[in-house]
């Protein structure tokens, strides 16, 4: 007879004798945890698993509830998959594409062929609240791999049978849902009754799928327009359809058939188009203060390099600064609620030096501008003064350029605002998005280990604060901008996975952040790997792979 299992659950301390083969569902139910919004899934030796895995050895288990980052996407994924079948039963010849995360949900594609409209949402959401009702079971399904692309291929699922065709693995996972079958990277829930929120509405051409919030899960996730937002994503998208890649399977097609130099090169030439027609703007309207803003890793300090050298093509002489030389000293910067510096908040900038210093130089003044020592925790100024005539121009690049407390003294026909983020990414399939946040994860882990010292521990514990106090301090400005420009690049994934793997590979099993790491190497391991080589050495992905021509 099987002895039974030690299971210690990090929840509450305990450690539970299971036998042979429990459930984690089961687990749970002996854990006697009380999780208002959850599990939704676990950490099992800092794993991700869903609720129907089975114990076969003693493990450490930590579950999840929707608060969390793994809950929350354990939820959506499952949204999707519901969302996917209430398609599939209303309009079987239909098409379904979900797409970037805009105006604080998931827009979705729906074609139909006709226009789509408040009805057909309307439709979709109750026919979804329908099958949560039933409380239908999601089953996890496992089989070999030709048999799960045979099965997508003869349900006319070309971008699942591509992705997986793109894959080495003997045997793959999908999920079914009555007669509806569908493949997801990561865990689902294991009924469809634990959707307890979502809204499907009308949104401009397509859908909004509209998610809880994780900090309150009573509640919607708060609905913002984001109208300038949504037509670049939707541009980006166009730019894809042209080249005949949106999704991973396809990439990997492109690049087998030898096809890499030309999407990097085509994706370079779509980005240098964009900036060419931001500064096309930023002349006409005779802006003398371009402010740019984005979240971390977007990309800023090469986008403004780039802006400076199109600038003087124009006939203008641009000057960079940086947000950063206006800190505070760090003994004036704020403290957040648990005592600690808050290093991100517009009150760690002195934005009213800042105006005193731009409006001085717009009045042809001269001034000398101040340089923060990250060491010192201080401002120094070592003699660097700049007075600007009429063909100057300013480029200020930071978190809170686009805050208006930021340049609120400053005249609004002088300045010219950019917001720039990886807006949207090449996605894995149809129902598969890659988070743009991802993108920009993996940047950072690169450019932090090779240029700031850091693990890749330290920067994926980090960036919790980093997302909280970008949510707080950026995103909420980001259409006040008068150009909103995407640096995500189609081939990126292509090219860092070689580059990024290592670095995550050496997270241990025994740390949290373990989970992570793995699910950003399992979602790499879709794409064929591009030599970097190919990368141009102006690129603003060189920022983070290296070798850009660029001085940092």
């Amino acid at each position: 007879m099987a002895q039974n299992l030690k299971i210690r659950c990090r929840n509450n301390g305990q450690i539970i004798s299971v036998p042979f083969g429990t459930s984690l569902k089961e687990l749970y139910n002996e854990c006697k945890l009380d999780m208002k919004y959850g599990p939704m899934c676990a950490l099992v030796n800092n794993k991700v698993q869903g609720m129907n895995y089975r114990f076969y050895n003693s493990k450490d288990v930590e579950f999840q509830d929707i608060t969390t980052s793994h809950g929350m996407r354990t939820y959506t994924l499952s949204l999707f998959f519901v969302l996917a079948k209430a398609v599939e039963d209303l309009y079987p010849n239909g098409k379904l594409i979900i797409g970037a995360p805009v105006s604080h949900g998931y827009f979705c594609e729906l074609r139909i062929g006709r226009e789509v409209t408040q009805e057909d949402a309307t439709a979709i959401h109750q026919r979804m609240m329908e099958i949560v009702q039933m409380d239908e079971k999601i089953h996890r399904m496992q089989c070999p791999r030709e048999e799960a692309i045979e099965l997508f291929r003869a349900k006319g699922m070309e971008s699942k049978a591509k992705l997986l065709e793109s894959q080495k693995h003997l045997y793959t996972n999908y999920y079914q849902l009555g007669d509806t079958v569908d493949y997801f990277y990561s865990c689902l829930l294991t009924r469809t009754s634990q959707l307890h929120l979502f809204q499907v509405m009308k949104f401009y051409e397509g859908l909004l799928l509209r998610i809880p919030s994780r900090q309150n899960p009573e509640q919607l996730e708060d609905f913002a327009p984001q109208e300038k937002m949504h037509n670049v994503i939707q541009e980006y998208h166009r730019w894809q359809d042209i080249l005949g890649v949106r999704t991973a399977g396809e990439f990997n097609e492109a690049v087998e058939k030898g096809h890499a130099s030309d999407l990097i090169n085509v994706s370079e030439a779509l980005q240098d188009k964009k900036l060419n027609d931001i500064v096309d703007a930023i002349v006409e309207k005779k802006a003398r203060l371009v402010l740019l803003a984005g979240p971390s890793s977007s990309g800023k300090t090469t986008t403004s390099k780039r802006l400076a050298i199109l600038l003087m093509a124009s006939g203008l002489k641009p000057h960079t600064i940086s947000t950063d030389d206006y800190f505070v000293n760090r003994t004036d910067t704020p403290k957040d609620e648990k005592g600690n510096y808050d290093f991100e908040c517009i009150g760690a900038v002195d934005t009213k030096l800042f105006n005193q210093h731009m409006n001085m130089l717009l009045k042809g003044e001269e001034v000398e501008l101040p340089r923060y020592d990250f060491k010192l925790g201080q401002r120094v100024y070592n003699n660097h003064r700049i007075r600007i005539g009429q063909n100057d121009i300013v480029i200020l690049e930071g978190n809170h350029a686009l805050n208006p407390i930021l340049s609120e003294q400053v005249p609004e026909e002088e300045k010219y605002r950019i917001f720039i983020s990886p807006l949207t990414a090449i996605a894995l399939d149809d129902h598969n998005t890659v988070p743009t946040g991802d993108i920009r994860l993996l940047r950072r882990l690169i450019r932090d280990y090779q240029y700031r010292g850091y693990s890749a521990l330290d920067t994926i514990r980090r960036m919790p604060s980093v997302t909280a106090g970008e949510k707080k301090w950026i995103f909420p400005f980001q259409e006040l901008a008068d150009a909103i420009f995407n640096s995500a690049l189609l081939y990126e994934l292509a090219v860092i996975k070689d580059q990024v793997t290592p670095i995550l590979e050496e997270i241990g099993e025994c740390e949290v952040e373990y989970a992570e790491a793995s699910r950003l190497r399992k979602f790499l391991q879709y794409f064929r790997s591009v030599p970097a080589d190919q990368v141009p050495p102006t690129s603003l992905l060189r920022e983070f792979a290296g070798g850009s021509s660029f001085k940092y």
